[in-house]
């Protein structure tokens, strides 16, 4: 067996060279995904880093390198901080991070799995292959999850397919690497051409293109930071490229970026990219949006802003906290295990947490609910009972409300219920409305504090002036306590900011505070609400389109906004 295809494990550590795609997380392969989560050391760029560390397991060591050979980012030091995702930051006394390859393989030799992660593919994108070569030298055994390439992603998310039906030749350049003799051999081709370059140097690739016999009407696009919410497409020519960015006043980014990809060539589809721009057309393409919840009440919301291609900040505007007094907590869940409800009703994720504490402190788990019938008052809440291991027996069918839940509650029958009371388990600040209409039911109901909701502390500096100063282009307000521990942690959102709300008392309240409500949901649902600020998206594009404006963001229409970088 040779070294190379040694078990992981055998003496050695080992090395999976892992190709991160051109900057969309979900461009990660489901290898890719499986080789992160098992890996203890991570190496890689910063900006991949960003692409991969969700999908790194607790503990996982990670160690930035330097993308460019020839600066150093931690001058004066010769060796990066080497980080714990989910743990205690160590500085560990490593090579300098220029050495990536003596830097893979002292961890591999230590017994680590190692992921050596690359932007794009790793045998197209980078110069991983003397890495690779380095790990052969030296007996240490690697595989190669490839990844999606810059050169195909980059142009798919762009709108610009690189064959037509006729199967146009297609050709790769690299304009840093690329020789006379294959600026000759692309211009004398009618092929299609997709050149990796950067900013700066675009107008540049044009010319060699038009020496080498490409005819300066030749359509190109040219995209920057592609595939993620940055992403920005120009079409022009090969003779007007250079004129087309310096009217767009681009800015060039001191440090290269990502790859700058153009496509150039008379049927590269460029012609018919307003057709094609599937991503750059999504209805809150680049939209910074404002998520007044915790992260574990936002996670589904803000993947439903990604789906519309937004970006999602989520800032906590409440902190939960143990009731004043537990003892009645105490006495509730006892009384679960007893038989002393029928019913146990859940209004919040929270209210499970708060339940399944208690439960875990008593060294309980859900076999504690058998014959008891358990009620979630929406979608995202039943969600966090499954996840315990319970399966409700009631979610609203319509509304996801206390409201919807009465809705669908039975009323008391003595002849089928054995017993007649529910323990709802809530918020300090709950409202009356479920106890009064489960009592206008029939049953007898043990309302009980299972935590309280407290002020949360400020965000950091930065997110509080981007939400006075306009920096972001929408907020979600859930609920009206959203709206006061916002203004009041945070500061009022700046009057460019697009303000949606998920009912009438919010607005309410949004307004009593001096905000613009711009957005409705057309029902109480945080979801419906997500869709109501799309749909706002696509008119406000429509119209800017329909009036020959450019599409812009509603943070850059404020007074002093910078122009939107491209790297």
């Amino acid at each position: 067996m040779s070294p190379t295809n040694l078990p992981a494990g055998l003496d050695h550590g080992h090395v999976t060279f892992l190709g991160a795609g051109p900057g969309d997380p979900g461009l990660l392969t489901l290898r890719a995904v499986e080789a992160l989560s098992s890996a203890d050391v991570l190496v890689a760029e910063h900006d991949v880093l960003d692409v991969i560390r969700a999908h790194a397991r607790q503990g996982v060591s990670v160690v930035p390198t330097n993308p460019d050979p020839s600066s150093d980012p931690y001058p004066g030091t010769g060796a990066p901080q080497l980080t714990v995702v989910d743990g205690a930051s160590t500085t560990a006394s490593l090579p300098p991070v220029r050495d990536a390859a003596h830097l893979v393989m002292e961890a591999a030799r230590g017994g680590r799995r190692v992921v050596r992660a690359v932007s794009g593919d790793p045998g197209l994108d980078t110069y991983a292959t003397e890495e690779m070569l380095a790990c052969a030298a030296a007996g240490v055994p690697f595989e190669v999850v490839p990844g999606v390439a810059a050169v195909v992603g980059v142009p798919a998310y762009a709108g610009v397919p690189l064959r037509d039906a006729q199967g146009a030749d297609v050709r790769f350049v690299d304009a840093r690497t690329a020789s006379d003799r294959c600026w000759t051999e692309v211009g004398a081709s009618d092929g299609t051409v997709v050149v990796s370059t950067s900013l700066d140097s675009v107008a540049a690739a044009a010319g060699e293109l038009v020496a080498a016999g490409r005819k300066p009407d030749t359509p190109l696009t040219v995209t920057v930071a592609g595939t993620t919410t940055r992403q920005r497409t120009w079409t022009a020519t090969l003779g007007t490229i250079a004129q087309t960015l310096k009217q767009a006043k681009v800015l060039p980014s001191p440090d290269g970026g990502r790859p700058v990809i153009a496509v150039v060539g008379e049927r590269s589809a460029a012609a018919q990219r307003d057709q094609l721009s599937w991503f750059e057309s999504k209805p809150l393409f680049g939209w910074k949006v404002l998520v007044p919840r915790t992260k574990e009440q936002a996670a589904s919301l803000s993947d439903q802003l990604r789906s519309y291609g937004a970006v999602p900040h989520e800032v906590p505007t409440i902190a939960v906290e143990p009731p004043r007094t537990p003892q009645q907590m105490e006495r509730a869940v006892k009384g679960l295990v007893t038989g002393r409800y029928e019913w146990i009703a859940f209004t919040s994720v929270n209210a499970v947490k708060a339940v399944r504490e208690k439960f875990e402190e008593y060294g309980l788990d859900a076999r504690a609910f058998a014959g008891i019938k358990v009620a979630a008052v929406g979608e995202q809440t039943a969600k966090a009972l499954v996840a315990f291991g319970v399966k409700p027996d009631l979610v609203p069918s319509g509304e996801q409300s206390a409201a919807g839940l009465l809705e669908d509650w039975p009323p008391y029958d003595p002849v089928f219920d054995p017993i007649d009371r529910v323990f709802l388990p809530r918020a300090d600040i709950a409202t009356e409305t479920l106890v009064a209409g489960l009592i206008e039911l029939g049953w007898e109901v043990d309302d009980v504090t299972a935590y309280r909701t407290v002020r949360a502390s400020p965000p950091p500096a930065d997110t509080r002036e981007a939400i006075k100063g306009g920096g972001f282009d929408a907020v979600l307000f859930t609920s009206s306590s959203t709206v006061r521990n916002l203004v009041g942690i945070a500061g009022k959102p700046h009057n460019v900011t697009v303000i949606a709300c998920i009912g009438p008392a919010t607005a309410k309240t949004a307004e009593e505070h001096g905000l613009r409500v711009d957005v409705m949901a057309p029902e109480p649902s945080a979801g419906k609400l997500a869709e109501a600020l799309a749909e706002f998206g696509l008119r406000r594009r429509a119209s800017a389109l329909e009036a020959g404006d450019p599409v812009t963001r509603p943070s850059e229409r404020r007074p002093g906004a910078r122009r939107r970088r491209t790297t």
